[in-house]
């Protein structure tokens, strides 16, 4: 990992300022804890990479203000390259005042509609082709902000991951910057300690009776609960928490994948034939949901499942 520094406030100023709170519902802890932060992604069928290039996090404590951490140099992930368990940390273990914080922020080069081709994040849609410029509306404003609070304890630490979902995210846009790709981004922020995984396989088999020969965007949807509604993605609840593209890395006719970094707890998991026909702007009722099952998971654990 680069070395990070804090810019536009210094630690001595938010130590106090944790320290000097006057205490009560809301306030800060007292000292410092540790936080480790990821991203991992749900992919999506139309691209062979999403590279989005990040230049630092900012954290807004609830009695302080923002934390920023900035790259020594900015960093170029793939998010296609983060599906399933894996992730990249992007701060790693970092010191920061305990406490209650509010939100989240990745800061991110990226054009905008109305500048496409002012930020170096890209997206490759065909191999044979070369990058595009990847749109982030809000990413030279205000980054990719999450809102949504979380906790470091004092003299402990707090590891999270951020879980980019391609498949709901990455549309194309209308207006000045028509017919480029932009990343709208669907994201949710994990506590890695109350966090499971589901591993799906479709064997060859249910394959051959479920689909019609020469679709092979094997899809499954997660939705929390059990025997929850299926809806395909479409901006309107419900929508799935996450999504899996099924692959067949070792030719045997068996597709896997995985759905990674999901709270404890329970889900219903779907699948379709066709998860590439999901346009997540508009409403697509006949992709095909099928098969639903409910299953739970584990903090900590993998639990497997198995269309056949």
């Amino acid at each position: 990992m680069p070395q990070r520094a804090l810019r536009n406030i210094s630690l001595t100023f938010l130590l106090a300022a944790a320290l000097g709170g006057c205490g009560g519902s809301g306030s800060s802890a007292s000292g410092t804890g540790q936080l480790t932060l990821g991203v991992t992604d749900a992919p999506v069928d139309h691209a062979v990479s999403v590279n989005v290039v990040f230049t630092g996090v900012t954290l807004k404590p609830a009695d302080g203000s923002p934390v920023d951490f900035t790259f020594d140099s900015p960093r170029s992930i793939d998010l296609l390259n983060l599906t399933g368990d894996s992730s990249e940390l992007l701060l790693d273990g970092v010191t920061v005042p305990a406490g209650r914080y509010d939100w989240v922020r990745l800061d991110v080069d990226a054009g905008t509609p109305n500048h496409p081709d002012s930020g170096s994040s890209t997206i490759v849609i065909d191999s044979t082709q070369g990058p595009e410029n990847l749109l982030i509306p809000s990413g030279s404003r205000s980054g990719l902000k999450l809102v949504r609070g979380f906790t470091v304890p004092a003299d402990g630490s707090a590891s999270f991951t951020i879980d980019f979902d391609l498949r709901k995210s990455v549309v194309l846009a209308n207006g000045p910057a028509n017919g480029k790709y932009m990343l709208k981004p669907t994201l949710r922020l994990v506590e890695n300690n109350d966090a499971g995984h589901l591993a799906f396989t479709a064997t060859a088999s249910y394959l051959a009776a479920t689909c019609i020969s020469g679709t092979s965007s094997y899809t499954v949807y997660v939705f929390s609960g059990a025997d929850a509604t299926l809806d395909d993605i479409d901006g309107i609840a419900p929508e799935p928490v996450t999504t899996v593209a099924l692959h067949d890395p070792d030719a045997d006719g068996n597709y896997t994948g995985t759905a990674g970094f999901l709270p404890a707890g329970t889900y219903t998991a779907a699948f379709t034939c066709d998860g590439a026909s999901d346009d997540p702007q508009q409403d697509d009722p006949n992709i095909g949901l099928v098969d639903a099952a409910s299953m739970s998971v584990q903090s900590g654990g993998t639990t497997s499942y198995t269309f056949q």
